[in-house]
């Protein structure tokens, strides 16, 4: 008898940012691994195209879908997708940073994308269907984040019904396995794991260096200092 184990397969929603390089190891641990990433006109999506090859490749995903959508940059309203919206700094201070985020109330960022991960799970579900992956991660945090409503368990939580009520057997989840987490705990969650974080992007605005000014390179750079490690992205001096 054979001693090799026929691995269950996931589809992994691949941005090449920090979450989603640590969402991609974990998963790689006990699944076969087909990647998705997708380029949707954002400012940066030739970096980050190259670092969700680069993750997929270090973790040994067995393929990396690139879907490329021009819908996010037609319909605008983002200042990731709409050049006339500027990418706004964020101020690395502890009192405003109070409670794990950068935000205060429920005000939405003008980087959110509107409803952007509905239509990325929306193509990771079609095709687990195809591959009869019964497993779908996507690194979605809602500790330490901008605010997203799409990063929100209660999002999920309805996506799940949806796929259930909408594909031909109902048994496909998407898993969220950091939501709960604060991006420091996810850091060493990455160390402990060796999740490549030498080849992830998570800058907003800049694509040889990280600006570390933007909410995104505030977020990850807090988190890095936080769990003592050193971020080994390289950053614009200033």
């Amino acid at each position: 008898m054979s001693s090799d184990l026929v691995r269950p397969r996931a589809v992994v929603c691949l941005s090449g940012g920090m979450d989603s390089c640590v969402c991609a190891t974990l998963a790689a641990r006990d699944f076969d691994v087909f990647a998705v990433h997708f380029s949707y006109g954002q400012r940066t999506e030739a970096r980050e195209q190259w670092s969700a090859e680069e993750v997929a490749r270090i973790t040994g995903a067995q393929e990396l879908m690139h879907l490329k959508i021009d819908l996010f940059r037609m319909i605008g309203g983002s200042a990731l997708t709409d050049e006339g919206i500027a990418v706004p700094s964020a101020k690395d201070d502890e009192s405003e940073m109070a409670g794990g985020s950068l935000r205060t109330g429920h005000q939405v960022p003008v980087t959110y994308v509107p409803f952007r991960n509905a239509h990325f799970l929306s193509a990771a579900v079609s095709w687990a269907e195809v591959l009869g992956a019964r497993t779908i991660f996507i690194g979605a945090v809602e500790q330490d984040s901008s605010g997203y409503p799409d990063c929100r368990p209660a999002y999920y939580d309805a996506f799940n019904e949806l796929i259930r009520t909408g594909t031909k057997d109902g048994d496909i989840r998407v898993e969220t396995p950091l939501i709960a987490m604060r991006k420091s705990e996810i850091v060493r969650l990455g160390v402990e794991l060796g999740a490549p974080f030498h080849v992830s992007w998570s800058c907003y605005a800049s694509e040889s260096e990280a600006c570390g000014v933007c909410e995104s390179c505030v977020l990850r750079l807090r988190a890095f200092r936080e769990a003592g490690a050193v971020d080994p992205i390289p950053y614009i001096q200033r």
